[in-house]
């Protein structure tokens, strides 16, 4: 399976057609979101690309281009990758959680790959200290699906979310409430490399990536397993909670799985319902509609 890069600085702002005296200013992940809002709402009758791109208020030769670029294929086959009725081949076929682990080995090292990413968890004397002595860099910037805030700590990166409504004086408010005895820095530059980096699909030149996580032991064990779902597979929550070795714990794995503090990189967007649908998502659910298909896509 192949990652084609993405550089954020190509992500356009593109303008929507006049309203009233004001144009109202949409980059392309708005634009994907509202086309895949579209399509779940019209699964049934399988909209054709000039339904889409009408709606979109585009061209279809325009729409068609734009969703290339974004997605890496056709409106199509992103079509298919959406329906449930794919959603549940791939919880057919998905493997256990142990079975993928053994495999790790195997992918190329050309590439991101959750294997790479090193979860460490904060330990009792560190969570006591709130974040005393540490100094913590942040940055907002852009990412193929909408704006990120990124929180790095020497340990590693401690906070990715993906930003709609809150504001980041709310995202910055919300991390010194969690580290209350640390030193925010702002640090934009740095940041965004290592976010063009990570959706580009390559190491940054620091090796693996490291993730530095505060969780109680049975969330931190069912973000460690998340991090072994491959990329384009999902599994269900009771997959999940199997492989925590709490096979009854469903609703406590999807409490967990809902705290995730590190967005895309602890994959908590390949975990869906048992039935196929998309299951609720801290960031949204068309966003998990994104993020999945795009990486279903690729495989």
């Amino acid at each position: 399976m192949f990652y084609p890069p993405i550089k954020l600085s190509k992500i356009r702002v593109a303008k929507t057609p006049w309203v009233g005296n004001t144009v109202v200013m949409k980059s392309d992940y708005q634009r994907i979101a509202q086309a895949i809002d579209f399509i779940n709402t019209n699964a049934r009758r399988q909209p054709s690309l000039e339904d889409i791109a009408a709606h979109l208020h585009l061209s279809p030769f325009h729409f068609q281009r734009l969703f290339r670029r974004w997605a890496g294929v056709t409106p199509k086959k992103y079509l298919q990758v959406l329906t449930v009725d794919r959603a549940k081949q791939l919880l057919a076929q998905s493997k256990p959680l142990s079975v993928v682990s053994d495999s790790v080995g195997l992918s190329s090292s050309s590439r991101l790959h959750d294997h790479f990413v090193q979860l460490e968890a904060v330990s009792p004397g560190e969570f006591r200290s709130d974040g005393a002595g540490m100094t913590i860099a942040y940055s907002l910037t852009e990412s193929p699906f909408g704006k990120i805030f990124m929180a790095v700590t020497e340990r590693g990166i401690c906070k990715l979310s993906f930003l709609d409504s809150p504001s980041l004086a709310q995202q910055i408010a919300g991390l010194q409430q969690q580290w209350p005895r640390a030193k925010l820095v702002d640090k934009p530059t740095a940041l965004t490399q290592r976010i063009e980096a990570i959706f580009a699909g390559k190491e940054d030149g620091h090796g693996p990536l490291s993730l530095y996580v505060k969780g109680t032991n049975f969330q931190v064990a069912v973000w460690r397993a998340l991090l072994q779902i491959e990329p384009g597979s999902i599994n269900s929550y009771a997959q999940v909670a199997a492989a925590v070795d709490r096979p009854k714990a469903s609703r406590a794995v999807g409490t967990a799985i809902g705290a995730n503090p590190v967005g895309f990189l602890i994959p908590c967007h390949r975990v869906l319902q048992q039935s196929g649908k998309i299951g609720g998502y801290r960031w949204g659910e068309t966003r998990k509609h994104a993020i999945h298909a795009w990486e279903s896509a690729r495989d």
